[in-house]
């Protein structure tokens, strides 16, 4: 999965607002280094996430947005989803990810390791191989924030057993809040073509693109990204 960012609502100061920042996949809050700062020296207030590594007690990875927005959408102004998996209301949350899946051929994962855990080895974590970080996630990022990355990365999921289970998002939580897509046009990860169909299948309010972006726009043009953040925000002020 990909990260996601939650635009808080403002605080007391109009000119303030709260930008809740979560990671994707095999990732931390370590990621949003180079954003952080810049939004901070806009003025806001920052919150970089750590999501724990897996489970379906601590965490649902990139879907984390969506139930954090189904159960809390009178605390969140709008929610940006960037180059990231966005579910819809009518299907189960596991949808996008098992179209995705099956769009995938083992072959493009490029080694990475795949290892069931839980009950009955229901779930599948996984973890991001060297190539696939170098050539499908950051093949367009400083070669200084692939190694970070390779360095820092740990296991995640896609958790789509455990999504399989739950019910589907309502329209009066997750489907109430204002959304946005920031499409990244050269993204390995999540080719652009799946991107643009996450938004056919559940419209936003607004979409944005980034050009030659991989799959981590915080570190391959992380200013763009930052003034892309504050346009959305100013939106739904």
């Amino acid at each position: 999965s990909k990260a996601i960012i939650k635009v808080g609502r403002m605080s007391e100061n109009k000119k303030k607002q709260h930008f809740v920042l979560v990671h994707g996949s095999c990732h931390g809050a370590w990621c949003w280094y180079k954003v952080k700062p810049l939004l901070e020296a806009a003025g806001h207030q920052v919150t970089a996430l750590n999501l724990a590594a897996s489970g379906i007690d601590t965490s649902f990875g990139g879907l984390s947005l969506a139930i954090a927005m189904d159960k809390f959408p009178n605390k969140i102004s709008v929610s940006v989803f960037l180059s990231a998996f966005m579910p819809d209301t009518k299907h189960s949350p596991s949808f996008v990810l098992e179209k995705f899946g099956s769009n995938m051929a083992h072959e493009a994962w490029m080694g990475t390791e795949f290892i069931p855990y839980g009950s009955e080895n229901s779930g599948l974590s996984m973890f991001f191989s060297s190539e696939f970080m170098k050539l499908g996630l950051y093949q367009l990022s400083p070669v200084e924030d692939l190694e970070l990355g390779l360095l820092l990365k740990r296991p995640g999921s896609l958790f789509v057993s455990d999504l399989s289970k739950m019910k589907n998002f309502s329209d009066e939580g997750y489907g109430n809040v204002p959304r946005a897509y920031i499409v990244c046009k050269e993204d390995k990860g999540i080719p652009e073509a799946f991107q643009k169909w996450l938004i056919d299948n559940f419209p936003v309010n607004i979409v944005m693109e980034i050009d030659e972006t991989d799959h981590m726009p915080m570190f391959c043009k992380p200013q763009q990204l930052c003034d892309h953040f504050m346009e959305i925000a100013d939106k739904f002020v």
